[in-house]
């Protein structure tokens, strides 16, 4: 169903028809002040590195659908994460910047930041997004974290969480030294994603150290002695590690592991989709901390200052409540919205159905009931990926 564009958006808009070029090359001002609306109608080139059209898409069709002298046209690819900032790199190298937009989780943001690869549009331009100030307490912290580098579009608690089938895990582990004694005496039952490449993945090493009582969980060269020798110890009785999160799930689904590694969305959406029985349970591990995670929009350098125009406008609008609506989806990251009072009752009948079929009652406590931390900055991060590649399962990762 058509809906009007929403007065906060209509009110930055003085629409145009005309179409523009399709990349930011020599001659397009790229440094300047950005102005309120693009001269002409655009062209957005949207890279997505981590899955978040399966939110947002919806968002974005619908504002190009009613804002033709806006945004002409919008063209989505994908790719993996770890490619993302060569991809840029080749591009402003050459003066020549074709992606216009990146949706990225923390790792493509931070390795992005690390590297000075995208545009700070929120310290002068912080002013017309106004949702901003109406994040979530998590996504206000996960914004944060980005800096004025991007903006929070999606948000969720994440985990971790452990998943079994209770079929055949009938008395699941409470505790990390419980989940380790499972292990033992149950060698390859126990399974979780390399980090580097599955969100459930890092947000079990990420929460390791707070189930843990580690020194300093924010610290994985200095702080995380127990965890590191945790993981070693669990490591005797892991046969593989796959490379990505969704091997996990087919894996408990065919019996081939018994407990795994999950996250809210993880937990519903597979179960959506039957990639895993319905019955499938979660849990937590005494001293659980919530590791948040959110999806961004990232402007890289040397983008035409009509399509950042365009693109701050987007982003108003999809910051909506109306549009966030839209981020329950399928419980693919639950529960999605990064702005308060967003209820499900909002959301598509399609979301409220999927997730009143599988969602769980539970999560509302959870979530309310046990601390959000953020995940580790870049350095922090890359630091614990390499000493798990290292140290860890490096050389029993599925290939």
């Amino acid at each position: 169903m058509r809906r009007a564009a929403t007065a906060a958006t209509a009110a930055l808009l003085l629409l145009t028809a005309c179409s523009a070029p399709d990349a930011s090359g020599p001659g397009q001002d790229t440094d300047g002040e950005v102005p309120a609306k693009p001269g002409r109608a655009v062209t957005l080139n949207i890279l997505d590195v981590a899955g978040n059209l399966q939110l947002t898409q919806g968002m974005i069709d619908d504002f190009v659908s009613h804002n033709s002298g806006v945004i002409s046209r919008v063209t989505y690819s994908k790719s993996p994460a770890p490619e993302l900032v060569g991809k840029v790199k080749a591009q402003q190298n050459a003066n020549r910047v074709d992606i216009d937009l990146v949706l990225t989780g923390v790792d493509g943001l931070s390795a992005g930041i690390e590297q000075g690869l995208w545009n700070p549009l929120l310290a002068k331009y912080a002013d017309r997004l106004p949702a901003v100030r109406d994040y979530l307490p998590g996504a206000a912290a996960m914004q944060k974290l980005a800096g004025d580098s991007g903006v929070t579009v999606t948000y969720y608690p994440s985990g971790p969480l452990i998943e079994y089938l209770p079929a055949k895990v009938p008395n699941p582990p409470r505790t990390a030294q419980e989940l380790l004694a499972y292990a033992k005496a149950n060698p390859g039952a126990v399974q979780y994603a390399r980090p580097s490449n599955s969100g459930p993945g890092r947000t079990f090493l990420m929460g390791l150290p707070y189930l843990l009582g580690d020194q300093d969980p924010t610290d994985p060269t200095g702080g995380w002695d127990k965890t590191w020798a945790y993981l070693g110890e669990l490591n005797k009785y892991v046969t593989l590690y796959p490379s990505s999160t969704g091997e996990t799930m087919k894996n408990l689904a065919n019996g081939s592991a018994r407990i795994i590694a999950t996250t809210t969305g993880w937990d519903i959406n597979p179960r959506v989709l039957g990639t895993v029985p319905k019955e499938a349970a979660v849990g937590t591990l005494e001293g659980f901390h919530w590791v948040t995670d959110a999806h961004y929009a990232v402007v890289p350098k040397g983008v035409s200052t009509d399509k950042q125009s365009a693109i701050l406008l987007l982003l108003a609008h999809m910051l909506t409540k109306e549009q966030q609506a839209k981020a329950y989806d399928k419980g693919y990251f639950y529960p999605g919205p990064a702005i308060k009072d967003v209820d499900l009752a909002m959301a598509p009948p399609e979301s409220r159905a999927a997730i009143g079929e599988f969602g769980r009652p539970e999560y509302a406590g959870l979530i309310a009931g046990h601390p959000l931390e953020v995940p580790l900055g870049a350095k922090q991060l890359v630091a614990a990926f390499d000493r798990w590649d290292r140290e860890i399962g490096g050389a029993k990762v599925a290939k």
